[in-house]
């Protein structure tokens, strides 16, 4: 079968990249286009900082003239280098259930990579971090994906591990429902940490978003350069002022104040958590479309969200096993729940298999393991 690759650098192209999951997800009403203006960014040299690491295309599979395949290749060597082997990427998959088409895109990133000097790669990832648009579903397709989280048709795995795919790990993630009441043991550990004269709480402060930004950025750096989690732990990027000053630009319109929340020991910063709604409910209302017009639904969405979840989390670690996470999960979910009570459940993503502590903590607060997502590897 002749399959042709063409880059996508023209507008026409572009809507062709967007358009194929549309119709390859036609008859499948758990997925959720994400929003098409995020996708564009990740591609967009202006606006992804990765640009300046590394190398990103991506391309458009056509067969007798009609696009049946996307994909994009890339390498950031600084990330890529820690890797044992070295490791480039391809990510952002959607194609039709053929055989033939999965192998010619798997082969044709081959090329890309032997051309610059690769021996393997690894995906489905993302051109950016790995908390967002990483990893292939491989268990739950029955729940909608939520904001930043891949779905998949369970066809994907199939065909990729038929190309020669092995696995190089798996990340969780948990479910919680708002309804279910906090386990005794958590809340008798909160109450006993809250009371502490040297711990502190609040949500995030509006008027002062920056600066408590800055807080969370120092927390986050201090705590995930220093997880004990071996495998992946030299691919950590440290959070700059401009990103996260990028982030709470982008998150401040839609941040539900109570769940942002920061604790401190002594008037430290010392752990805190960042839960989102799920912008995935407005982005199924919109087709994955940010226009003008639907402004006014995004800032009124917050208080009407059904899904939330938890974006980024952290705790120092000269203050871990003092139960600040239990603190600043118990207190986020009841005052969360209690600032918008039509919340149904929470998704806790992205969690290592490997982080046993994180995994066994979400269970300690009542949450459970509903989702996996596979990030697969390539040698040749």
């Amino acid at each position: 079968m002749s399959y042709n690759f063409e880059a996508v650098t023209s507008p026409q192209l572009v809507d062709e990249f967007h358009e194929l999951p549309f119709r390859i997800y036609e008859n499948d009403s758990t997925w959720i286009p994400p929003f098409r203006f995020e996708i564009e960014n990740i591609f967009d040299e202006e606006e992804n900082a990765f640009f300046q690491k590394g190398e990103c295309e991506r391309f458009v599979v056509k067969k007798s003239g009609q696009t049946v395949g996307r994909f994009a290749v890339m390498n950031t060597p600084e990330r890529d280098n820690v890797l044992d082997p070295v490791m480039g990427g391809i990510g952002f998959i959607e194609m039709e259930d053929d055989t033939e088409l999965a192998q010619a895109i798997i082969d044709f990133a081959k090329d890309w990579h032997r051309q610059r000097g690769y021996n393997a790669m690894r995906g489905p990832i993302n051109f950016g971090e790995n908390d967002t648009y990483w990893g292939l579903l491989v268990e739950n397709y029955d729940d909608p994906p939520v904001y930043g989280m891949l779905y998949h048709a369970p066809y994907y795995k199939t065909l990729l591990e038929q190309t020669g795919a092995e696995k190089l790990d798996d990340h969780w993630s948990y479910k919680r429902r708002f309804d279910m009441p906090v386990p005794d043991r958590m809340q008798c550990i909160t109450n006993r940490i809250e009371n502490k004269d040297s711990v502190e709480w609040r949500s995030i402060d509006l008027k002062n978003i920056y600066r408590d930004g800055e807080y969370i950025r120092q927390i986050y750096n201090e705590a995930w350069s220093n997880q004990e989690i071996t495998e992946r732990e030299g691919e950590f990027t440290e959070l700059t002022s401009d990103t996260i000053e990028e982030m709470v630009d982008k998150l401040k319109p839609v941040i539900i104040p109570e769940s942002v929340i920061i604790a401190f020991v002594n008037g430290e910063p010392a752990s805190f958590i960042v839960c989102v709604p799920d912008l995935n409910e407005v982005s199924e209302e919109t087709n994955g479309e940010l226009r003008w017009w639907h402004y006014p639904k995004l800032f009124w969405f917050k208080r009407r969200a059904t899904r939330l979840r938890t974006l980024v989390y952290g705790t120092r670690p000269k203050y871990r096993k003092m139960g600040l996470e239990a603190l600043t999960f118990t207190r986020g979910i009841q005052h969360t729940r209690e600032a918008v009570p039509s919340l149904e459940y929470l998704e806790g993503g992205w969690v290592s298999e490997k982080n046993w502590l994180m995994q066994r903590s979400l269970e300690a607060l009542g949450c459970h393991h509903y989702k996996t997502h596979r990030t697969y590897k390539w040698e040749f």
